[in-house]
């Protein structure tokens, strides 16, 4: 694919020599600290650009302390618009091509040959470090970005979470401290509802009528259930009428028990208004990422098939810890976000634990452990970024992070766009392609999934 036509004339003009080189799915990035990111922020003295290396977190409170600005993202509706001027994908770390004033990383001289994005998704334009100097020339050189490898050194186990989140809640709430966590953090009870569908997940002699009974006793969630099966997603034939036809004729039994635990739970708590610009809203995640998960789990050979309700409320959940950030640390949620706009290239694992010392990801599976919800279900959620887990339930977390890397690709999510490693798939018993036609499945249906993301509303 060609070069966006005001990129190669910048480069002609300048007489740069350079390489392209391409990734495909799955295969090698060129290496992060010698690959540049390009982000604009501003404030009101106007618009600036920083490059720094893949590698590297925008401080913003540490970099604005330095310049004496109150520097954020440039809005994505202003980003939308460059990008369509300029005919890009992405923005290439060439200062000549917004025309604004631009801070280099010193780290990224450090490297021979240096990464460019060329405008184009996943194409790269690769020059040496003397010609990278003559790109950006009019530059400023400084040190002004964090090194994720200083985030990586704070990360913890996950013995470690209960304390990490008790930190964090010391540090940063008013809360008064109790002998339990979750007497401090007071986190809503367990729906009523939620409990009773959670024992007859447990209840050797729990059948569809008793599930019927709990449901139908919830009108709210009963309403979802039904709408849920009746969307054009699953095309049933006829009407849906009642839980009974939405359970029997549909969805069936395991699937409408997990998804009425991941409805119920979700009227514990609800998703933030002021949600950062440009990411996907927290029940749109959720309707895509089960129904992606749901569908990757089909293409796996049935023996080796985790458990399809529970790796689908895995995906339903698996940004719950989300709303408990949001709970507890309201204020410090809203520097998380501009972070997070600042930030694309960087993991929201990273970015919250370098803000508050614990991740979501920590919060979700503690909170799902005190709600006694399945182990399986616990396990994904606190390991569904990290990619070294290879312990109990590791199928359920690889089903979060390939599912999230996918939809990423789509613009759906909070995926990083990196290779899938291959044991992943090996351990699932599935392929790149399975995965990723499952995916493409889903997306053919966007219009299907729009429509029962909106019917979450009601939820919060």
């Amino acid at each position: 694919m060609a070069i966006p036509q005001q990129v190669q004339q910048i480069l002609d003009n300048e007489q740069i020599r350079y390489r392209l080189s391409s990734v495909s799915d799955n295969h090698e990035h060129p290496p992060k600290s010698a690959t540049a990111v390009s982000v604009v922020l501003e404030d009101d003295a106007g618009q600036l650009q920083i490059i720094c290396p893949r590698d590297h977190m925008i401080d913003l409170e540490k970099m604005n302390e330095k310049l004496g600005r109150k520097l954020v993202a440039t809005s994505y509706r202003n980003m939308q618009k460059l990008y369509s001027n300029h005919g890009l994908q992405a923005l290439p770390a060439i200062p000549q091509l917004t025309g604004l004033p631009t801070l280099v990383e010193n780290s990224l001289l450090k490297n021979e040959t240096i990464y460019i994005d060329s405008g184009i998704q996943h194409q790269y334009i690769r020059v040496k470090n003397d010609e990278f100097k003559r790109i950006t020339g009019t530059a400023t050189y400084l040190d002004i970005t964090l090194p994720l490898s200083e985030v990586h050194q704070r990360n913890s186990n996950a013995e470690d979470d209960i304390q990490d989140i008790t930190n964090a809640v010391e540090n940063f709430t008013s809360l008064r401290i109790k002998q339990r966590l979750e007497q401090t953090i007071e986190i809503p009870p367990l729906p009523e509802t939620a409990q009773k569908i959670i024992q007859l997940r447990v209840d050797p002699n729990a059948d569809i009528r008793h599930l019927i009974e709990v449901v139908e006793k919830d009108p709210s969630l009963a309403a979802q259930v039904v709408s849920w099966a009746a969307s054009p997603y699953y095309a049933a034939p006829g009407k849906i009428r009642s839980i009974e036809d939405a359970v029997i004729r549909v969805l069936g039994f395991d699937l409408v028990i997990n998804l009425a635990i991941g409805l119920s739970l979700g009227k514990t708590l609800t998703p933030p208004k002021n949600e950062p610009e440009g990411f996907t809203p927290y029940w749109k995640q959720a309707a895509y990422c089960s129904l992606g998960v749901e569908a990757m789990v089909r293409k796996i050979p049935p023996k080796q098939r985790p458990e399809l309700g529970l790796a689908y409320l895995a995906g339903l959940l698996h940004n719950f810890g989300y709303l408990v950030l949001s709970f507890v640390f309201p204020p410090h949620l809203e520097l998380i976000n501009r972070y997070r706009e600042a930030n694309p290239h960087v993991s929201y694992v990273d970015i919250e634990r370098h803000v508050l010392g614990v991740s979501r990801d920590q919060i979700g599976g503690w909170l799902m452990q005190i709600w006694d919800m399945p182990d399986e279900v616990a396990k994904a959620i606190r390991y569904q970024n990290d990619i070294e887990y290879v312990s109990q339930h590791a199928e359920y977390a690889y089903l979060l992070y390939i599912a999230s890397q996918l939809l990423c690709k789509h613009g759906i999510g909070e995926g990083m766009d990196e290779p899938i490693p291959e044991n992943m798939y090996e351990t699932l018993s599935l392929t790149p392609g399975e995965a990723e036609e499952a995916i493409s499945s889903l997306i053919e249906k966007s219009e299907a999934v729009e429509n029962l993301y909106k019917s979450f509303n009601s939820l919060g």
